[in-house]
C-alpha cells in the first residue's frame, strides 16, 4: 500500500514511518520540520519538506504520490501552550488539517487515519476510559482533535469511498532501536527522567504528591512507540468498509513515582525527585481501555510493561545522547 504520511520526521510518526517500511508498504512523508527531524525519516521513505499550511504544496505532493492511505500526524500538541495560545491550536492544526483533507477528498484518497489524542477526556466518569466515554477537550489542543474527529465523520457520511479511523493515544513512550524521542524543550516524563540519569539534568520535579492514587502521585498509562505504531497498521487494513475510533494505552497506569523508581532500577542512577506544587488540570488517574482493538484487530502489544518501554528508551538515549544532534 502507498501511505503519505504527515509528520513523519516526529517521535510517533517516524516510528510509524519505520514499521510500514518494515512491513512493505511504500511511504512518502510530508514534514516542515519544524518540531521533527530529518535524520529521523527512514532512509527507505520518500521526503518532501513542506508545510500544511501551504495547499498547494500538499495538493501537488499527494497528486504525484497517489496515496492509497493517509495517516495523518503533523500537529502542534503542547496542553500547555495551547492554553496561552489557542488560536495556535484551533487555527493551524484545524486549518492544516483541512487543507489536507481537501486533498483528500479531491483525489480521492480512501483511507484516512488520524492520530489523536487522551486530552478528549478530561473529566471521564469511568476508569479505564473508553471509547463511549462522553468527550469533554481538555485544552484548545484536545479540542482542535476532536473537531478534526468531526470533520472525518461528516467527509465520510458525504464521499462513499472515504473511510477513517481515529486513535486516540494516551502516552507514548520508549523507542525503537533507531527512532526515539528528542524534543526541545523536553515536556514528557519519562525523557526528562532519563535526562538527570544523563547528566543534563540535577532533578525530576514530581508536581503534587497527595493526590487520591496509592502512592501519591499522579497516574498515567504508557503505551509503548512501537505498539502504537502497529496499532495504526493494523487499522489501515480494518476501514475498507467501516470507520474505526480506538482508544490506544496499556489499561494499566503507572505513577510518576513509579517511573521515576522503575528508570532508577534501569539506569543505575540515584535520580533526585523534587515535590513540587500540583499544575493546574492534572487528573489523578488516567487509564485507556484498549479492549476494542484488542477484540476487533487481535492487537497485541509486544513492549506491554514500564520496563521494557523505559529499557527502550534508555537505550535509545545511549546511543543518541544527543538525540538526532540537529
Amino acid at each position: 500500500m502507498k501511505v503519505f504520511v504527515t509528520g513523519g520526521a516526529g517521535y510517533i510518526g517516524s516510528v510509524a514511518v519505520e514499521q510500514l517500511i518494515l512491513a512493505d508498504h511504500k511511504v512518502m512523508v510530508f514534514d516542515n520540520l519544524s518540531l521533527g527531524h530529518r535524520k529521523a525519516v527512514h532512509p527507505a521513505a520518500e521526503f518532501v519538506q513542506g508545510d500544511l499550511a501551504e495547499i498547494e504544496a500538499v495538493r501537488s505532493s499527494v497528486d504525484g504520490f497517489r496515496p492509497d492511505a493517509i495517516m495523518h500526524f503533523a500537529a502542534k500538541s503542547l496542553v500547555g501552550e495551547s492554553m496561552q495560545n489557542p488560536f495556535l491550536y484551533l487555527g493551524d492544526n484545524v486549518t492544516n488539517a483541512l487543507n489536507l483533507l481537501k486533498c483528500v477528498i479531491e483525489f480521492k484518497v480512501p483511507r484516512f487515519i488520524l492520530s489523536s489524542t487522551a486530552n478528549l477526556f478530561d473529566d471521564p466518569e469511568r476508569i479505564p476510559i473508553a471509547e463511549d466515554e462522553r468527550i469533554i477537550p481538555g485544552s484548545p489542543y484536545g479540542e482542535s482533535k476532536f473537531i478534526i474527529e468531526r470533520y472525518l465523520y461528516w467527509l465520510s457520511k458525504v464521499y462513499p469511498f472515504f473511510q477513517y479511523a481515529t486513535l486516540r493515544y494516551f502516552n507514548a513512550a520508549g523507542a525503537s532501536p533507531e527512532r526515539g524521542e528528542d524534543h526541545t524543550p523536553e515536556l514528557h516524563l519519562i525523557p526528562l527522567v532519563l535526562q538527570v540519569a544523563q547528566g543534563k539534568r540535577e532533578k525530576i520535579s514530581m508536581f503534587g504528591d497527595d493526590y487520591d492514587t496509592p502512592d501519591g502521585s499522579c497516574v498515567r498509562d504508557y503505551i509503548h512507540v512501537v505498539d502504537l505504531a502497529q496499532a495504526h497498521i493494523l487499522a489501515l487494513g480494518a476501514i475498507e468498509s467501516e470507520n474505526k475510533v480506538y482508544n490506544l494505552g496499556n489499561g494499566k497506569g503507572y505513577s510518576v513515582k513509579e517511573v521515576i523508581e522503575t528508570a532508577r532500577e534501569i539506569t543505575g542512577h540515584p535520580i533526585p525527585a523534587e515535590v513540587c506544587g500540583r499544575r493546574a488540570g492534572d487528573p489523578a488517574t488516567l487509564i485507556a481501555s484498549s479492549e476494542r482493538i484488542i477484540s476487533e484487530l487481535d492487537w497485541q502489544p509486544e513492549f506491554p510493561a514500564l520496563s521494557q518501554i523505559i529499557e527502550t528508551a534508555w537505550a535509545w538515549h545511549q546511543k543518541h545522547p544527543n538525540g538526532y544532534g540537529d
